[in-house]
């Protein structure tokens, strides 16, 4: 995909740059996007019914949505601190546990190598690993689509390859694998990521 030369203007505070490398919603991406047969708008017959205090992932929305965290988030490499902050934001989508965003100065981001270009999401833009000794451990979004612009740099990582922790209780990863969601006790699914759920 062509990159489209316009750039959305942003403030310094979220990034080491005014311009967001910014991506054209073609009409190839919108009919991507209108694909998802669940919106939240309703939960499926499968859905497990939330408790007091809980979430249903069935009930995040589709678009998806930023949130801002209140709690105090943590990530873990070994006895090793790799970010910390009070100022994390949340994305939430249909069936999908939220993966928690990074202000850039909050990560110790001299511990990562830069990957080479990485994925397509159809809502926010084209990703770059973040990299530890080779492996991958999280992400940054480095071409974005307007509408997560103010997500642009902002680091996120992989609960299967670092420890994460909310208010210090450790996450678990999302399943499957290739999702980079944090689950936690107070969310009820089933969560998209593991066999038969590609279509959620």
């Amino acid at each position: 995909m062509a990159q489209n030369k316009k750039a959305t203007k942003k403030g310094k505070k979220n990034g080491a740059t005014d311009e967001v490398p910014s991506l054209p919603d073609t009409s190839q991406i919108k009919e991507i996007r209108l694909k998802w047969q669940h919106t939240g708008k309703s939960r499926p017959d499968f859905a497990v019914e939330p408790d007091q205090g809980q979430e249903s992932v069935w009930d995040f929305p589709r678009p998806p949505i930023i949130q801002r965290v209140q709690s105090e988030l943590k990530v873990m490499r070994g006895d090793v601190l790799l970010a910390k902050t009070n100022r994390a934001v949340r994305v939430i989508e249909t069936a999908g546990a939220p993966t928690y965003y990074f202000p850039p100065e909050d990560v110790k981001t001299a511990k990562f190598a830069l990957g080479d270009q990485g994925s397509l999401c159809e809502w926010k833009g084209y990703s770059q690993p973040l990299l530890i000794n080779d492996e991958e451990v999280g992400w940054r979004y480095v071409r974005m689509f307007k509408a997560f612009s103010t997500l642009y740099l902002w680091p996120a990582f992989y609960p299967s390859m670092v420890d994460c922790y909310i208010d210090d209780k450790k996450v678990e990863p999302q399943p499957g694998g290739y999702y980079g969601g944090w689950v936690t006790d107070t969310l009820t699914g089933p969560i998209k990521g593991g066999p038969g759920s590609q279509g959620w």
